[in-house]
């Protein structure tokens, strides 16, 4: 496991400045701009990962801002303890050991440099685990404020390393392997009948893939691949081809079909039909195991298309990146709704909704919900199609959530299910029905294959066998 250390970023100076013995944070702002893997050991914040968390050194730092030509922000070193974690902040004890108070830096990429993070992280309130060596960060720091260059060199020549504590494994939940269709079906049958639920199902080619919409995927290092964009995202493709969406009354219909044209939503498409999933399970990577995932969905948190908490949730998208920054969700009902930028929500959301009531609740605005879309295109309907739908700063952890829960099915011998499925006319036909996915599936069907040649030590005039 690469060296890591905890980043606690603020955008009010005053959590950061002065004595600092509690620091708080919003469960919706941990581990952004960590790296997946490590996010999804860590995301239940159980014993386990609140002990590994309590190992790794800590830069507390404010978010950065202009000074003068430069920038600046406050920066504190130390080590944390005591984690508590609520439904929706987590705390913890603080002890410092290094104050830096306030550094200035020449540029953003200066500043960026010391904690190999990037504009987006500076400027943003989160919890981020990242990746890299403390003692050279403490160095780089070092470099910025030489009066304290005798303290580090002293706090790098004394540090304590803590016992070898490793993030928890990840808490999947995996119902068996399947190598044929038979024995997939077999382990749906044999698993537990949910009452009161629905039950849906994705494939993934590749057992590490996550369970993310495309918009909130990260690189590697946890950066965000798309979320910073998706207001313009959205807009762009609205504007190079208004006609398309001409008939979708609401949001959450223009996104529908903006996933199904490949642009990256915050939708995760489910199915109501497991050999479909099971087919997008088999149909890539050939020699990697795949994973089918199971979703057991409360019927009473079943929402469709017209749905109020659906328009909120879809409406995030109609708000710029710094927007989103200010939502607040810690904030009590008549607070939250007070502030500007759940003003300007309100006004995307009655542009589609004359009617709505002036009031989101803040726990419905950071939920994950499924949805039951409008059967507006062929592909939806021919794939049994539904929808998870992610609002604000959330995520689906590995084993689900209040009213989502979760199971899978490792999936080899791809190839062999795949003939199988063919022969039950599930197929790139079926599953994409266009014309242009019929023509390419007839192609691979009724491609003659290559005669075999005569071995060349046969004599011209050897009888036929």
């Amino acid at each position: 496991m690469a060296d890591s250390f905890n980043y606690i970023s603020f955008g009010n100076w005053e959590k950061v400045d002065g004595n600092v013995d509690v620091v708080t944070m919003l469960r919706g702002r941990m581990f952004e701009y960590t790296p997946s893997d490590m996010e999804k050991r860590l995301e239940n914040l159980d014993v386990d990962a609140t002990a590994f968390l309590e190992t790794l050194p800590t830069f507390l730092c404010s978010e950065i801002q202009p000074a003068g030509n430069a920038v600046s922000m406050l920066i504190k070193y130390g080590w944390i303890s005591n984690i508590t974690s609520g439904r929706k902040e987590v705390s913890m004890t603080f002890e410092t050991q290094i104050d830096f108070g306030e550094v200035t830096f020449d540029d953003m990429e200066t500043a960026g440099s010391v904690f190999g993070a990037d504009k987006f992280q500076l400027y943003r309130t989160h919890w981020a685990v990242r990746e890299g060596d403390a003692q050279e960060v403490l160095s780089r720091l070092a470099n910025c404020k030489p009066d304290l260059a005798d303290l580090i060199a002293s706090h790098e020549a004394t540090a304590v390393i803590g016992a070898a504590i490793l993030p928890p494994p990840r808490d999947k939940k995996v119902l068996g392997v399947a190598d044929s269709v038979e024995s997939f079906l077999q382990l749906l049958y044999d698993s537990p009948v949910k009452p009161s639920t629905e039950t849906f199902f994705r494939g993934h080619g590749d057992v590490t893939y996550e369970l993310t919409p495309s918009l909130l995927r990260k690189w590697d290092n946890g950066d965000w691949q798309f979320m910073p964009s998706e207001d313009r995202l959205c807009k762009e493709l609205l504007i190079a081809h208004h006609d398309e969406f001409q008939g979708d009354q609401y949001c959450f219909d223009r996104l529908v079909r903006m996933q199904h044209y490949g642009l990256p939503t915050r939708l995760l498409d489910i199915s109501g039909n497991p050999l479909v999933a099971l087919f997008f399970a088999c149909s890539s990577k050939p020699k990697t195991d795949g994973e089918v995932i199971v979703f057991h969905v409360a019927s009473s948190g079943l929402k469709y298309y017209d749905s109020d908490t659906v328009s909120c949730l879809s409406n995030l998208s109609n708000l710029t990146y710094a927007q989103k920054n200010e939502v607040d969700l810690s904030l009590d009902l008549d607070t939250f709704n007070e502030t500007d930028v759940v003003g300007k929500l309100l006004h995307h959301i009655k542009s589609e909704k004359g009617f709505f009531e002036g009031r989101i609740i803040p726990d419905d605005l950071g939920s994950i919900v499924c949805v039951k879309a409008k059967q507006t295109n062929t592909r939806i309907k021919s794939q049994s199609g539904a929808f998870l739908l992610f609002g604000q700063e959330a995520t689906l952890p590995d084993a689900g959530q209040d009213g989502i829960e979760i199971s899978r099915v490792t999936i080899r011998e791809k190839e062999r299910i795949l003939a199988q499925l063919d022969r039950i006319n599930i197929n790139t036909t079926t599953v994409y029905p266009s014309i242009d996915q019929t023509a390419v599936h007839l192609r691979d069907q009724y491609q003659s294959q290559p005669s075999r040649v005569a071995s060349s030590s046969a004599p011209e005039d050897a009888p036929e066998r």
